[in-house]
């Protein structure tokens, strides 16, 4: 889907969708159902006398304290994180559905746990606030979740051992002989797989892996910082999928690495939205409008994540990219796992 950016007022949200939220989701129910100007004024009042609210979330440790102190010295509002990796953060989620125990106010997470949450109708559907402007495909189709930011597959490889005048222009580019033996992949991507794949037409696609690992191997390993060390180490010279973040925050510490990018890009979202029985909703809701806020999106873009809001400068601007879809990869995840673990895993041998 291009990068082509679009105006997310209310209109593509209905007032009417916004006033669907749970009679609790506010104080003051106005709020819930506002998208004037002062919709901000209100939320953040509203909050202020919730005083905190409750984030489940699997963004990076490290990353998340620049975003909650932002938003606790913007608006005065306490985040209790909860953290733990995307499969744990759905679980625990359902668990406490299940049990009717409504602690978690707002979740973030990545786009394949956020659209299972939205199955589950775990999440509320909300309008974007009408002054942001996102990059298309950021808000779904169903509202419950939306896009904060994207982590975008590059290739990168050791610039001791490459060449950039030598880098291929397209992945049938890997079938020549001379990257035998010179290429990595991580072992648990088959939405980048199917992506590709599908992107040269699903057949000829799988046939294409199937030729580049009986011709040249794909070394498989294990997470996309192990695989990045390896390259900056130059065990694995060219690294078919690495997050373009990982890649630059090695590049500018001085490691021996570069990334580009082969068509089609693939890029995966990660995304926040609202509990339907949130006990803080009004805290939540601002959270959630702080996340698609130019301040937040700088905050991200500084952490070198992509941003989603459109106003604020990206790293890709220009270029053509493919979001997954995660409801199509949620429908048709366990046939390209098994294609992947068959295609690539068995035959490359995970390292």
């Amino acid at each position: 889907m291009p990068t082509s950016s679009v105006r997310l007022a209310a209109r593509i949200l209905s007032l009417a969708a916004l006033a669907t939220v749970l009679p609790g989701f506010a104080q003051d129910a106005s709020v819930a159902q506002f998208d004037g100007p002062d919709r901000t004024l209100k939320l953040a009042a509203a909050a202020q006398k919730e005083g905190s609210f409750a984030l489940y979330t699997s963004f990076a440790e490290k990353d998340l304290p620049p975003l909650t102190a932002a938003f606790e010295k913007k608006y005065g509002v306490k985040v209790k994180v909860w953290r733990a990796g995307s499969e744990k953060v759905v679980q625990r989620t359902l668990a406490e559905a299940s049990a009717q125990r409504h602690e978690v106010d707002a979740i973030h997470s990545s786009a394949l746990e956020m659209e299972a949450l939205h199955r589950e109708k775990i999440l509320q559907p909300v309008g974007a606030p009408r002054s942001v402007e996102l990059i298309a495909g950021a808000l779904r189709p169903h509202g419950a979740w939306i896009a904060t930011y994207l982590s975008i597959w590059v290739q990168a490889y050791n610039t001791r051992l490459i060449a950039k005048a030598d880098l291929p222009r397209t992945f049938r580019d890997l079938l020549d002989p001379k990257w035998k033996g010179k290429l990595g992949i991580e072992g648990n991507i088959p939405e980048w797989y199917a992506t590709v794949a599908l992107h040269m037409g699903e057949e000829n696609g799988i046939r294409f892996f199937r030729d580049l690992v009986a011709r040249n191997g794909i070394s498989v390993r294990s997470g996309h910082s192990l695989l990045n060390n390896m390259v900056v180490a130059g065990e694995v010279p060219l690294a078919l999928t690495m997050y373009q973040f990982l890649a630059e925050a090695a590049k500018r510490k001085g490691a021996a690495v570069d990334w580009f990018v082969m068509e089609p890009a693939v890029a995966r979202m990660s995304g926040v939205g609202i509990a339907r029985r949130a006990p803080h909703p009004n805290a939540a809701l601002l959270f959630y409008d702080f996340m698609l806020s130019v301040e937040a999106q700088k905050v991200l873009q500084s952490l070198d994540y992509v941003p989603t809001n459109a106003q604020v400068p990206s790293p890709f601007a220009g270029q053509r990219f493919t979001l997954v879809d995660p409801a199509v990869a949620l429908d048709q995840g366990d046939k390209w796992r098994r294609s992947f673990e068959e295609v690539i895993l068995k035959q490359g041998g995970r390292k």
